[in-house]
């Protein structure tokens, strides 16, 4: 696992499906209850520009290195997409990006 931090804030967005939901519910629990961290809504829906059901976790830069390692390691077989949080979002979306398991294709058309 190779991700650049060159960014002062990010967002993790964790992608799920109906088969993977309990998965994803148990890692949204884990990052709330034992790193302590804010996490996002859980939508079992599609939002924004994002093409799978998601939840999204702010971190920033200082958090970079052990957050995204944690995630690696619990995330199982679910797709993160992790980007810069610079205030644009198409650059955020499509040049600021990092990836954990494989891309889901992002629906640019809602920038």
């Amino acid at each position: 696992m190779d991700l650049v931090n060159t960014h002062q804030h990010y967002h993790a967005h964790v992608y799920f499906d109906e088969s993977s939901q309990h998965i994803a519910s148990e890692l949204r629990d884990k990052i709330s209850d034992e790193l302590n961290m804010p996490v996002g809504r859980f939508h079992t829906k599609l939002v924004g520009p994002h093409t799978m059901w998601s939840f999204m976790i702010a971190f920033n830069t200082d958090q970079f290195d052990t957050f995204t390692q944690w995630l690696n390691v619990h995330r199982q077989d679910l797709s993160i997409l992790i980007h810069a949080d610079t205030g644009d979002d198409y650059a955020d979306h499509t040049q600021h990006v990092n990836w954990l398991g494989s891309p889901v294709d992002i629906d640019l058309s809602k920038f």
